[in-house]
């Protein structure tokens, strides 16, 4: 159950820290996971949990390339043996202007391992996918991409990290913390104190307010709302066709993937103000005029004209049954945190996810299982099969030189 000065506290039990807290366990640490309220009360429940390995950095293609692997093996770790992954794959749609920078993407993503990720122009496109309007030439698809069924990540895995020795205390929200010197000693909360050698945070959203308690560094990470719809099935595609549909992004950054046979997933992202003080409650506040219930001027209407344009299939469908909304933690570049805080060195951040925190999820546990048995920042995460990925474009502190331009 691990060795004296190896216990760790993870707080957050979403998909990033539950994935964390397993990892940890299985390495031998003593693992307490905390959680507000109860396991995927936060975002992880309220995703469109898209994964994908087509990013525009090589570094984000091999991590994602990791998590896919660890996704399509986790079955086999759990009581359900349920795949958590349907690899429906990822289709970015693009026009004859974006051609170009289509091609040069995936010459980048061929060049870091992603070998089936293809362009495809005009006739391969509609004969591929014939539901594609012709106003759409060209498209880069992945046919191992495609989209998680997240309760059963974080479902499955706090119960996994719980068979491995780990403690789940729900209910224990973080008010307060002890320290010898600069270092973290315990964390004090609504269900007691916890004491270890090491913190982690794995909050995302609510990054801002643990760090203030626990004396970290401030870090540029927005609350930020979006939005999904539900659009319910009709006309010439069937039940089993639309199951079938990978995840899209058209050219407008609308986006879709089948919920189901009869559901089909909506999300657009839209200018939004953060919102700092939000709380567990206001996470499903939906904002007027982003109501399936409102009129044709209503962004979730907006969202199925524009997707009609390029799907035309789509604008039969039978009309919006519901809206969930939640909350992006945003960086300036759209790339997270994975680094030690400044101020306190014996706590870990992993946190500002942009919205990928699901798919990041295994490789943000194998990073901080990295940064953990190192006791300091490093350099590179080394995966399972020898390759690396360095951590330069996630340090704290860094000055933002690439935003991750494939964002919805």
């Amino acid at each position: 159950m691990g060795t004296p000065g190896r216990s760790v506290v993870v707080v957050g039990a979403g998909i990033s820290g539950v994935l964390t807290a397993r990892a940890l366990a299985l390495a031998g640490w003593r693992v307490t996971l905390l959680e507000a309220r109860h396991v995927g009360a936060g975002s992880s429940s309220r995703t469109a949990a898209g994964i994908r390995q087509q990013f525009s950095t090589p570094a984000t293609v091999r991590a994602m390339r990791y998590a896919v692997g660890f996704y399509r093996d986790f079955a086999a770790e759990t009581a359900g043996g349920l795949l958590p992954i349907a690899q429906n794959g990822y289709l970015f749609l693009v026009h004859a202007d974006g051609l170009e920078e289509a091609r040069a993407r995936v010459v980048m993503q061929r060049d870091a391992g992603l070998a089936e990720v293809a362009l495809l122009e005009g006739d391969a496109l509609w004969s591929r996918f014939p539901w594609v309007g012709r106003s759409i030439v060209g498209g880069t698809w992945c046919p191992t991409d495609g989209f998680l069924f997240p309760e059963r990540v974080y479902m499955d895995g706090a119960a996994r990290a719980v068979a491995l020795g780990a403690q789940l205390v729900q209910r224990a929200e973080v008010v307060g913390a002890a320290y010898d010197g600069a270092r973290l000693r315990a964390v004090q909360t609504t269900a007691g104190t916890f004491e270890a050698d090491l913190f982690i945070d794995c909050t995302n959203a609510w990054t801002a307010r643990l760090g203030a308690t626990l004396g970290g560094t401030p870090l540029p990470v927005a609350p930020t709302r979006r939005y999904l719809w539900f659009l319910r099935r009709a006309g010439q595609i069937s039940a089993t066709d639309l199951a079938s549909w990978p995840l899209v992004i058209c050219p407008d950054g609308v986006y879709c993937r089948p919920e189901n046979g009869e559901s089909l997933l909506v999300g657009w992202a839209h200018d939004a103000a953060p919102e700092p003080d939000f709380s567990y409650e206001s996470q499903d506040q939906v904002e007027a005029g982003f109501s399936h219930r409102g009129d044709l001027d209503a962004r979730p209407f907006q969202a199925w004209m524009q997707l009609a344009e390029h799907l035309p299939a789509v604008g039969d469908f039978d009309g919006f049954t519901a809206t969930t909304t939640g909350f992006y933690a945003v960086t300036p570049d759209h790339n997270p945190f994975l680094g030690y805080d400044p101020r306190v060195p014996n706590l870990i951040r992993l946190v500002g996810f942009s919205g990928h925190g699901a798919m990041f999820g295994p490789f943000t546990a194998l990073a901080g299982l990295t940064l953990a048995e190192a006791g300091r920042d490093v350099v590179a995460v080394r995966l399972p099969d020898g390759g690396e990925v360095p951590l330069d474009a996630f340090a704290i502190g860094r000055t933002p030189r690439h935003a991750e331009a494939l964002v919805i």
